[in-house]
């Protein structure tokens, strides 16, 4: 019989593995394991519950008891991912000293150690390095009994599970990389393409002023008693023209900014944020910066800013942090007091700003800094208060307000990539959105030291 020329390499292919499994003559009990094995590793998505079917399907068939390692990525080392006795971990610990990445089986004490391997065809699009396409160890423990011919079907056993495992993680990792776009999108439209309709608006109140000016320069007017006045309005749309340019430019520098960290390569290559940390002094270098390009809509809407922090004077300090992502978190905070300052009690309409140092935060020896942004007005109520920080998320004090419900979600991500913890208390006056940052977050010297402060009233 004559096969058509491109199956013809897929029916000897399938040839070969037919003869294959008559010789591995592996049983039913065997058969059914793998079979099990593959319709369940199909039925369930995520790769925690792959790790459960792999170790049980070993414990149910054969009563037998199993651990996974699987590689850290970058790093070539094993992590114990989950058990038969134990389940899946969800703190992630280091590999016993005698588990070690082997792309042969090896015994070990009571326990035989089989090497997982990964696709040799898609081995390049994993998020580690897999040297010999090994992706880990699976343990089969007690080995005592175990025949060759066990020790052989559970080689080939675990070359299936790393055929499922690899497509899992790279199928995992590229609906994550789709959710992170997606989601960078959509923060590229809240922190960059609106804001930038403003300068746009600076943009017409240029024009405009030049146009007079020119105007003015082409038609003088007669040198009479009118002379005064034309000195008077050449140099107030002078005036006019460079603090426009002014606002402008610090437009213009933040956008700059916003679009590097938005734009960075490495955001898409890994698929969440990358940071790129620095020594930076927040308060001149974020929170000013971003307050100034605020003050002209502040005072638009008749808000105060109460800098007194409770009578506790605000020193300079450093961080390491990601200077053009935390200038957007203090963005995002700064346009909802904008949108959302209402009078307190009292009377007042105010937002206000500064931070603390916090011992101990985030354990032992481990200080946090609270930084802070609070608006007077109506309190959030307390189940919205959990929920604000979600992506998409409204509350019910928005009157017609214009948002997406992305601001507090992207300041979420932020903190959190830095290691830190968001949150919002109510206080007398109104809200008081906050962020606590790690002290020492992956630096290699110690930022400079911070006075423990008391906390603004």
């Amino acid at each position: 019989m004559t096969y058509p020329a491109d199956l013809e390499v897929v029916r000897r292919r399938i040839i070969e593995k037919k003869h294959n499994y008559q010789d591995y003559n592996f049983g039913p009990l065997k058969d059914d394991a793998i079979k099990t094995f593959f319709d369940l590793a199909q039925e369930y998505e995520t790769l925690e519950n792959l790790f459960r079917v792999c170790v049980t399907v070993i414990q149910e068939f054969f009563g037998l008891e199993s651990r996974l390692f699987l590689t850290c990525s970058g790093l070539g080392c094993l992590e114990y991912v989950c058990g038969s006795l134990d389940g899946v971990q969800n703190q992630r610990i280091a590999a016993p000293d005698d588990i070690h990445l082997s792309n042969t089986a090896y015994g070990v004490n009571d326990s035989w150690v089989i090497p997982v391997r990964g696709n040799r065809l898609l081995v390049d699009r994993l998020p580690f390095f897999a040297k010999d396409q090994v992706i880990g160890m699976l343990e089969i423990f007690p080995a005592r009994g175990l025949t060759e011919g066990d020790k052989f079907f559970l080689e080939k056993y675990a070359n299936r599970l790393g055929y499922a495992l690899h497509n899992k993680i790279i199928t995992s990792q590229n609906i994550q990389h789709i959710r992170f776009i997606n989601s960078l999108v959509g923060d590229i439209e809240h922190n960059v393409i609106i804001p930038n309709i403003s300068l746009s608006l600076y943009l017409r109140h240029v024009k405009k002023k030049i146009a007079e000016l020119r105007d003015l320069v082409l038609n003088p007017p007669a040198a009479t008693e009118a002379c005064p006045d034309f000195v008077a309005t050449a140099r107030e749309l002078t005036f006019g023209i460079e603090s426009d340019c002014q606002v402008f430019e610090k437009q213009y520098r933040g956008v700059s900014l916003f679009l590097e960290s938005l734009f960075r390569p490495g955001h898409f290559q890994k698929g969440h944020l990358v940071l790129r940390k620095r020594k930076c002094n927040v308060r001149s270098e974020i929170i000013q910066p971003q307050l100034e390009l605020f003050l002209p809509k502040l005072r638009e809407r008749g808000i105060e800013i109460d800098e007194s922090l409770g009578g506790v004077p605000e020193e300079d300090f450093t961080l390491m942090v990601d200077k053009g992502l935390m200038a957007q978190v203090y963005a995002n905070l700064l346009s909802n007091a904008v949108k959302y300052t209402r009078h307190s009690p009292w009377g007042r309409k105010y937002l206000s700003y500064g931070r603390r140092l916090i011992p101990d935060f985030f354990g032992q020896g481990k200080d946090g800094v609270r930084f802070n942004v609070f608006s007077s007005g109506p309190h959030i109520p307390p189940r919205e208060r959990e929920l604000i920080f979600e992506e998409g998320y409204r509350g019910s004090n928005i009157e017609g307000e214009v948002g997406t419900g992305r601001g507090l979600y992207f300041v979420r991500n932020v903190v959190e990539t830095h290691g830190g913890q968001v949150g919002c208390e109510q206080t007398p006056d109104g809200n008081d959105f906050y962020f606590v940052l790690p002290v020492f977050s992956d630096q290699e010297s110690p930022a400079e030291p911070l006075a423990t402060e008391t906390p603004p009233a």
